[in-house]
């Protein structure tokens, strides 16, 4: 049961602080302000606002489907006579009070798009309501692989993934992530199988149903208020190994060995980014291998970051993929963009935070390495968007009206990233650091949008008129990169840039030292190479550097992209093993995309491979690729 609302908000993100750092005597209301508001979510926080969540939920594997209860504690204002919240695809089967008596609901029309459907509940003084339900057995948030999907072949396996806005489709709550809440949960599952969730496992073990010994009941609660789509869950055949005091690793028996030596140096991490930036606050870290279906990199789901098997590379050189989702225990996790408007928020940070732990652990060249290939990665969107005037090359956007994963581009990553060095390189790494930690400790648990950004920032970092000098508005606002962009580059890509340039003259590969090259530096000898080169380049690189059979995803995936834009038909193979070993978006996505630009050696091609690979990959990848590729309009056609 709850608080009352409404004098007026004070916990949450306010837009202006005084310059000591301390609250302003009237903090503005973050749901009243503009960028506050989600368009992406059909709830009206300002008159009733979901709290709490308590899920109580069996995992239904033969009709693939969660299905119980979630009960909702509410913060009303006192004339507030309904509660809205988001759905898509729930089947509703009852809604009651704290008493247990029956409350009016409604579904409104479905907007036939990933936004789904309002659930308007009338409330009649009730400050909790409990929602009988079921999900639908398509729900895009939550995949459920057969065993033969999984990497021992045994047991079956479920896992979610709920950014943007794809928990409604299995929890019924106010899906923003402005409108952060805490969360219980109890679930049932099948015995065999070990269910983890993004919060404190109070039953490891889990606990035996006396009427039904084929099933256990694990329990978890997380206490700290988090953005909806940070509730996690996945169930499946796991081991779990211990790499620190506060950390270890989740996977299937067959990857555990090979994901503790990957991760070994987590601890470390932690250390270095307590160092930089304050406390973990969030207990225990630990790491949950996923099934290569899995459509991101990583998910930084609190206390257990989701992370793909494609970075188990043997020798920690995609690790970095770990800092990052470490970062967001900080930004994204402890401070959260108060709508998809502000993906920047969360991820630019995350960038950059991510390369200081990185050079903290690993050297200052490998950060270099890491900034500059992220520069490239950002120019070549700039130029997939249109050049420096294009609309979306800003970090503000307007996402009204579209799906949110339209701003999940490395421009709110790496544009992000290069906005918070330049700061950094103005007012010096010393004032910098000491302010970003003061942010995170001023901000906690609390969303932010880009004006609360800009005003912490006027208020507790720039002094005089640094804030002019570096235009931190247009930086936000406006399209395009500041011509005051502080380019980190490495002098060790540098040679490597050479390199390319040498090989792409003649053919030879002499001047290429890739035994010696950091996978930094192979993915750069890749990514500099014309993008036309004749058949026998092609085959000397594959023949002399094994591209087609490489163990590591990055740089297959850069030889794959090479090979496709020059037809080269001895990759294809390759291409075939890749795309249907793995459902990693960052991957599948462009590689479609470049098969369907070669015309008639690629599209065909593309079609034979998605068919066969479809029903394995992850609704977050499908909605790109069916898109890419017409599936939908000429399946249905």
């Amino acid at each position: 049961m709850l608080r009352r609302l409404f004098a007026p908000l004070a916990a949450f993100a306010f837009i202006a602080a005084c310059s000591s750092g301390t609250e302003s005597s009237e903090p503005e209301n973050i749901y009243a302000t503009e960028e506050g508001q989600d368009s992406h979510s059909y709830a009206r926080p300002l008159e009733a606002r979901v709290t709490h969540v308590s899920l109580d939920l069996t995992a239904d594997f033969e009709a693939q489907r969660m299905v119980g209860s979630a009960t909702l504690d509410l913060e009303i204002a006192d004339d507030a006579e309904e509660v809205v919240l988001d759905s898509k695809g729930l089947e509703i089967r009852e809604v009651v009070n704290g008493e247990g008596e029956a409350l009016q609901w409604e579904i409104g029309e479905d907007s036939g798009d990933a936004h789904g459907a309002p659930l308007t509940v009338t409330l009649d003084g009730a400050e909790q309501v409990k929602i009988t339900y079921a999900s639908a057995p398509g729900a895009a948030a939550l995949q459920w692989l057969s065993p033969e999907q999984t990497a021992g072949g045994n047991q079956p396996f479920l896992f979610s993934q709920g950014q943007a806005i794809l928990n409604r489709t299995w929890i019924p709550t106010q899906d923003s992530p402005g409108i952060r809440q805490t969360w219980d949960a109890r679930i049932v599952a099948p015995a065999d199988l070990r269910v983890v969730m993004s919060a404190d496992m109070l039953t490891p073990d889990g606990e035996t149903l006396e009427d039904e010994p084929e099933l256990l009941a694990y329990r978890f609660e997380m206490n700290q208020a988090v953005a909806p789509y940070l509730i996690a869950i996945a169930a499946g055949d796991l081991a779990f190994q211990e790499l620190g005091p506060r950390s270890g690793v989740y996977a299937e028996p067959s990857m555990i060995d090979a994901a503790a030596s990957e991760f070994e140096d987590i601890e470390a991490m932690i250390d270095a980014a307590e160092d930089l930036y304050g406390e973990y606050r969030w207990g225990r870290y630990d790491l949950l291998v996923l099934p290569p279906s899995f459509p991101f990199g990583g998910m930084e789901n609190p206390r257990l970051t989701f992370v793909t098997p494609t970075i188990l590379s043997g020798d920690k050189s995609l690790v970095s993929l770990v800092a990052h989702e470490l970062a967001h225990s900080w930004s994204g996790n402890l401070v959260t963009n108060a709508s998809w408007d502000d993906f920047w928020l969360n991820e630019g940070f995350t960038v950059y935070f991510e390369n200081r732990i990185m050079e903290a652990v690993y050297g200052e060249a490998r950060a270099q390495m890491l900034a500059d290939l992220g520069w490239a990665d950002m120019m070549g969107s700039i130029d997939d968007a249109g050049g420096l005037e294009a609309a979306d090359t800003q970090l503000h956007l307007d996402l009204a009206n579209r799906d949110p994963d339209d701003g999940m581009t490395d421009i709110a990553y790496e544009k992000g990233a290069v906005f918070l060095r330049t700061i950094e390189h103005t007012v010096g790494r010393e004032r910098f650091d000491a302010w970003l930690r003061s942010y995170f400790d001023r901000n906690a648990f609390q969303p932010q949008t880009s004006a609360g950004l800009i005003a912490d920032m006027r208020a507790n970092l720039f002094e005089g008129s640094e804030a002019d000098e570096i235009d931190i508005e247009r930086w936000v606002y406006e399209p395009g990169l500041p011509e005051n962009a502080v380019h980190v580059e490495s002098p060790r890509l540098r040679l490597v840039d050479r390199a390319a340039q040498s090989f792409a003259g003649g053919g030879q590969t002499a001047n290429v030292a890739w035994d010696r090259y950091t996978t930094q530096e192979k993915l750069r000898f890749l990514h500099a190479l014309p993008r036309e080169l004749p058949e026998d380049y092609l085959a000397t690189l594959d023949d002399e550097f094994g591209l087609n059979e490489a163990n590591n995803s990055e740089i297959r995936f850069a030889w794959l992209m090479l090979a496709i834009a020059n037809r080269y038909d001895p990759a294809r193979a390759s291409v075939e093993e890749f795309l249907t070993s793995m459902g990693r978006r960052k991957f599948v996505a462009p590689l479609f995309t470049a098969l369907s630009e070669q015309g008639d050696w690629g599209t065909p091609f593309a079609r034979r491979i998605y068919e066969r690979a479809r029903p394995t990959y992850h609704s977050v990848t499908t909605g790109t690729v069916d898109e890419t590729l017409g599936w939908e309009i000429e399946e249905d056609a």
